[in-house]
């Protein structure tokens, strides 16, 4: 793939000087509390609204991040990627904000709110099949007819690089580090970059990852020491569907705590509840790490728990609550 160079695994100053760098661009997103959520878990709770990111995802941190390792060579060119929605957005709007061009393929399935977004901020859209080999296949196509440099969602040491600024930046507006901090868990950039902004700048903070119970490729994983790709995943927590990739990987395996997971019922439940007591819009991606703090509660009572609320992507025609298929 013609992929700009990323070779180096992300030390301490680069995460930092990135999101200085980054400042002008990137929201500084709050850390938000709510006494109630500490009462049902029995643990303080900290949450960083990613949601209220442009694009309405951390995701926009990564993009911003591998865009500025773009010569303007491959500038001219424009950038592309595969994405089922939040790294197509925010690398639709990274190029946009940059003057270049962004060719995104995504599966025809992919939520209508995001496939608008996209457009919204000049994406240029191929559709192609719900799997991954159709994404890459269709990917390559792209590529090869527009010579655009590929954007990888996560699998890319300049996209971790910009999602470490996440926790980094949550650090900066806490008064202490927390003992935990909890990431959803896909591809697993986020969940890099934090563990690596822990691994830097805390002393003590134990990195857990959260993934549903029915997308539970990198929870198989960690436990038998061994790759488990991700087959035919269905949940609603649309955005955490995706396999490990190769960077990705081994960093989790290293260093995570622990990876622990949240079930279809419980990810709808803690959405519903976050949208009526902290009184703010997240998409079922983002209440997975709070689901799963919730079917784990031991672990976490009377400790500090940091929380990321990944993005706010959700589509408000399909409430899922208001489904049919999801009512309990």
């Amino acid at each position: 793939m013609n992929t700009p160079s990323n070779s180096c695994l992300p030390d301490s100053e680069s995460i930092r000087t990135t999101w200085q760098k980054l400042s002008g661009i990137v929201k500084q997103t709050p850390v938000l509390t709510s006494e109630t959520l500490n009462s049902i878990t029995g643990s303080e709770l900290f949450f960083k609204c990613e949601n209220f990111q442009k694009a309405g995802a951390f995701k926009f941190r990564g993009a911003s991040s591998a865009l500025m390792q773009i010569s303007e060579k491959q500038a001219a060119r424009g950038v592309c990627t595969h994405s089922s929605g939040n790294h197509a957005q925010a690398l639709a709007l990274a190029a946009k904000i940059r003057g270049l061009k962004a060719f995104i393929v995504m599966p025809e399935n992919a939520p209508a709110v995001k496939v608008n977004a996209v457009r919204d901020y000049g994406g240029q859209i191929t559709f192609c099949i719900p799997t991954l080999e159709a994404r890459e296949s269709t990917l390559e196509e792209v590529r090869k007819a527009t010579g655009a440099s590929f954007i990888h969602p996560y699998n890319n040491y300049d996209i971790i690089r910009g999602q470490a600024g996440c926790f980094f930046e949550m650090l900066q507006q806490m008064d202490e580090e927390p003992d935990y901090i909890i990431a959803p868990l896909g591809g697993g950039g986020l969940l890099s970059g934090t563990i690596l902004s822990a691994k830097y700048f805390t002393k003590n903070t134990k990195v857990i990852g959260a993934e549903p119970l029915m997308a539970n490729d990198a929870w198989k994983s960690f436990r038998e020491k061994k790759f488990i790709p991700s087959d035919s995943p269905q949940t609603i927590a649309d955005g955490l569907k995706t396999s490990l990739g190769t960077k990705t990987y081994p960093i989790i395996m290293e260093h995570v705590e622990d990876i622990i997971t949240a079930t279809e019922e419980g990810i709808i439940d803690a959405m519903f509840l976050v949208w009526e007591r902290m009184k703010i819009l997240i998409e079922p991606s983002a209440a997975v790490p709070l689901a799963a703090l919730m079917e784990n509660p031991e672990r976490f009572r009377n400790k500090k728990t940091g929380i990321i609320f990944s993005g706010g992507n959700t589509d408000l025609r399909r409430i899922p609550w208001m489904e049919k298929k999801y009512h309990h």
